[in-house]
């Protein structure tokens, strides 16, 4: 069946999907908003809709959800310390816990992540409701550099550092990183620091992994050169105007 045309007359390539202009304004994830569409409590230009994907114009159109209308909510941008076992989600299906429980007392609109740390990964992470601040951050051709400090289960020596400098193809995908340092060892394990200019789905572990190094530990210390400092565990707080410009430069 044809889709409807958009109300304003538009061309249905105009504007973003409604789904997505309800998180863009602040309200709810895109799931969420799917879930209010479909009940039929959102309006756009005084007429219900159920189609998440009906282009509007953010700047034109009416958009009301429960008889309130929709105002672009303020700019926030938050910098958290992720504890090891939270998942990057808002929603898991799993029932995990979730970063958000770090945003508790916290008055925030409905921020995002910006990018992922894995469940067993600790450390710096992002959050903001502005998608351009986002969308520019995870751009692949920004090589913003993001700095981790990762315990392995061995020292290795000058040998195998090289060989992981080398970089290693697992699954198709070629994994390098920009560098990598002895930082201290002891007994029978070493910290590591990796630096990615390019981030892929558990890239340092597989990394590591191609090599038969266990990961004990991953941590990541820096976005760019906005340092996670002494922020501490499990805690988030609104990102100062100096840290922003340095995500800037």
């Amino acid at each position: 069946m044809a889709s409807r045309p958009p109300p304003t007359g538009r061309p249905a390539s105009a504007g973003v999907s409604l789904n997505r202009a309800l998180s863009k304004l602040g309200l709810c994830s895109r799931t969420q908003a799917e879930v209010l569409i479909a009940a039929g409590r959102v309006r756009v230009g005084g007429k219900v809709v159920r189609d998440t994907a009906l282009r509007v114009d953010l700047n034109r159109d009416r958009i009301v959800v429960d008889g309130e209308k929709l105002v672009a909510e303020r700019k926030v941008y938050v910098m958290l310390n992720k504890p090891r076992g939270l998942v990057t989600t808002r929603d898991d299906p799993q029932q995990r816990d979730t970063v958000y429980a770090c945003l508790e007392g916290l008055d925030l609109p409905f921020v995002s992540p910006v990018g992922r740390l894995d469940k067993a990964s600790e450390g710096l992470l992002l959050m903001t409701n502005d998608t351009h601040f986002a969308n520019r951050l995870m751009d692949p051709a920004s090589h913003l550099a993001k700095t981790y400090h990762v315990q392995v289960g061995t020292v290795p020596d000058e040998t195998m550092l090289e060989a992981l400098r080398a970089g290693v193809t697992v699954d198709g995908e070629t994994l390098t990183a920009s560098s990598i340092a002895l930082l201290r060892s002891g007994g029978r394990t070493a910290w590591l620091e990796i630096v990615l200019d390019e981030g892929r789905n558990r890239h340092i572990r597989r990394l590591l992994a191609a090599h038969g190094i266990e990961v004990k530990r991953l941590i990541r210390i820096a976005i760019g050169r906005l340092p996670l400092g002494d922020l501490a565990k499990g805690t988030a707080r609104h990102l100062t105007a100096e840290e922003l410009a340095l995500l800037a430069e």
